[in-house]
């Protein structure tokens, strides 16, 4: 018998193909436990399972899937039930944003963003608190973003995603406050991901001097955290000061500030 944490535990981690959830899926195995893990990209997922599979002889299981799909939560589970595998973590970390004047980019991606930010993780949430619920043990991670706390001109559908990830994660927290399940939303600051590109935001010069958390450091602290049952996770004194002040300005001039910082560098008059 393995005397690791995780021994005989199983873990869902979404966007795991790189990145945060990637991070996670370092940890989660190096303390043993079973873990399925899905994003779009099937090549980098298999990297990511031989790697962990080989340096921790875990059990680590690539799912290729697009999440953004109004069917793949429901594909997802009826794939996990064929392997009797019933999640004691989910880490909902997949997501994107887009960053840029908000009618040069397609409605539809636009919609994209919604679909997997918010409708697919409010989906697998969904499906998969109840077992949890019932063992009374386990939980979740909702990864949302320092986003979250403000609005934000040229990325307005990514930071609204992001605000409804961390009030739906608190409200079902406190829901179910004393029921053995931890439920966690992570709202980390500036991660050098493969996020940045995706989104757009090589170009941002506000990026350039925003101080930058190492990956590994916000999966450890997000994984710390919340088995200690910590509701909001903000990694980083500087962003935990950041969400905090935002509360106390005025409105309106925290949207300007966010204005001046995400104005596209290409143009000046934006």
């Amino acid at each position: 018998m393995s005397d690791k944490p995780g021994a005989g535990k199983f873990a869902l981690i979404t966007g795991a193909s790189g990145g945060i959830g990637e991070a996670f899926a370092k940890l989660l195995a190096a303390e043993g436990y079973r873990l399925v893990i899905t994003a779009r990209n099937a090549e980098q997922l298999n990297r990511v399972a031989g790697v962990l599979n080989t340096r921790h002889q875990a059990s680590v299981s690539p799912v290729a899937l697009d999440l953004s799909k109004s069917e793949a939560a429901a594909t997802l589970e009826n794939e996990l039930k064929t392997r009797n595998f019933s999640p004691d973590v989910v880490i909902n970390n997949a997501g994107f944003g887009k960053h840029g004047h908000t009618f040069e980019t397609p409605i539809a991606e636009h919609m994209n963003i919604i679909d997997l930010n918010v409708r697919s993780l409010s989906d697998l949430t969904l499906r998969f608190l109840p077992a949890m619920l019932e063992r009374r043990r386990g939980g979740i991670i909702n990864v949302a973003s320092l986003a979250a706390f403000m609005p934000g001109p040229y990325m307005p559908v990514y930071h609204a995603t992001k605000a409804y990830v961390l009030s739906f994660t608190e409200a079902l927290a406190s829901e179910h406050a004393g029921s053995g399940v931890t439920i966690s939303a992570l709202c980390p600051g500036y991660v050098q991901t493969g996020f940045q590109s995706r989104a757009g935001m090589e170009d941002l010069r506000v990026l350039k001097f925003a101080p930058k958390s190492p990956v590994d450091e916000v999966a450890t602290i997000g994984w710390e955290s919340f088995k200690r049952g910590d509701r909001i996770i903000i990694p980083g004194t500087m962003n935990k000061i950041m969400a905090q002040s935002v509360r106390f300005m005025p409105r309106q001039m925290v949207v300007q500030i966010l204005r001046l910082i995400n104005r596209p560098a290409s143009n000046e008059q934006a």
